[in-house]
């Protein structure tokens, strides 16, 4: 398995607060300088990266000169949006002076639930990644109370996982990975090696709250875990205090823990497909278009003969035969209107028929599957 991870074309890093603001003393510098250097590295090695950042409440603390995470919800949306500033520029210029260029990108739980919202970001996500762009996301602390009151970047994490589809998420921290035991409380605590990301002993194993500066702790690392491994993608939690922590992880070397899904990414997002039980509407299909889905190609509007039902884009539809047989399913990139109007045309003719072009495809082959 670790050799798999070897293997990674595309990951997420998540850094927590801990490592990114010396435990609230202030922006650490040298940490996200050196976390610059891996990241720069594994682009050099043909990687894609993105990179989830906490720290911008913390960081906020420390400009302000607070020593203690407030609880009111309008001291922490001030705390992040004073942050947020500090954080964006250590960044850019640590990336910048290895010759990348990195992009801000500010989320919120509910960008991702909205199906619309959610393709959205994964255009832009990976419109940055297949020009070399280095994303560094946070939550959107500074407007949304919610994800300030519940949200923590582990489970970001593993939404943006899910949202770029990548192979491994990778969680560094202050603690050396997941434990049998709290480590600090009981001397016979082991370090584990491997697992089932959905093994529910490690729940139980990694009970207990986040330091005052981190908002997690090591339970939503094994949730965010969970949710990874529900889209294929492997986790690792490893300790960012360690040497080359990153680009030995991404050697295969065996540190940390590795909590791995049990299947690929590809597979998990086309049973979630063939499972899905409510489909906002129907394309029917001609001869060509089926043979080509069947060949393992994507679906172009000009093999649709017409569109059934009213959905927005990015929802789950069936694709037909002219006798009414669902063939297949997947994500439309077009609304139910826009359907109808580049249904039978060619992929050429998408810009000059909408007014612009998201995608050649109706739908693309990675988000369909075959009945």
């Amino acid at each position: 398995m670790r050799q798999k991870i070897a293997k990674t074309k595309r990951l997420v890093v998540k850094v927590g607060s801990a490592l990114v603001t010396n435990n609230g003393a202030g922006l650490a510098q040298d940490f996200i300088a050196d976390c610059a250097r891996q990241i720069a590295a594994l682009h050099q090695q043909g990687r894609e990266v993105v990179l989830v950042s906490s720290g911008a409440i913390a960081a906020g603390m420390q400009r302000l000169g607070w020593t203690t995470r407030p609880h009111a919800v309008h001291e922490l949306q001030a705390a992040a949006a004073v942050g947020q500033m500090g954080l964006a520029q250590a960044y850019e210029t640590q990336f910048s002076s290895l010759g990348l260029k990195t992009a801000q990108v500010l989320l919120t739980h509910e960008d991702l639930a909205d199906r619309t919202r959610y393709l959205n970001a994964r255009t832009t996500l990976t419109t940055l990644l297949e020009l070399g762009v280095v994303p560094i996301i946070n939550e959107n602390d500074t407007v949304v109370t919610d994800e300030i009151k519940f949200g923590d970047n582990d489970t970001l994490g593993a939404l943006v996982a899910n949202l770029v589809e990548a192979e491994v998420l990778l969680i560094l921290t202050d603690q050396q990975g997941l434990y049998s035991a709290d480590p600090r409380k009981d001397p016979n605590a082991e370090l584990i090696g491997e697992g089932n990301a959905n093994d529910s002993r490690f729940e139980a194993m990694a009970g207990g709250a986040g330091s005052g500066i981190s908002k997690g702790g090591m339970i939503t690392k094994v949730r965010a875990a969970q949710r990874a491994a529900r889209s294929g993608a492997h986790t690792l939690i490893a300790s960012g205090h360690e040497r080359d922590i990153t680009l030995r992880l991404m050697a295969g070397e065996t540190l940390g823990t590795l909590l791995f899904a049990a299947a690929t990414p590809l597979a998990a997002r086309k049973q979630w497909l063939a499972d899905h039980l409510q489909l906002a509407g129907s394309l029917v299909l001609d001869d060509g278009a089926l043979n080509a889905l069947r060949d393992g190609r994507s679906l172009l509007p000009i093999g649709v003969v017409s569109v059934e039902g009213e959905f927005e884009r990015g929802a789950a539809v069936a694709c037909r035969d002219q006798a009414g047989r669902e063939i297949a399913r997947g994500l439309i990139n077009y609304s139910s209107s826009e359907s109808r109007r580049i249904a039978k045309r060619p992929s050429s003719e998408i810009e000059s028929l909408l007014g612009y072009v998201d995608e050649l495809e109706l739908i693309h082959r990675d988000h369909l599957v075959l009945l």
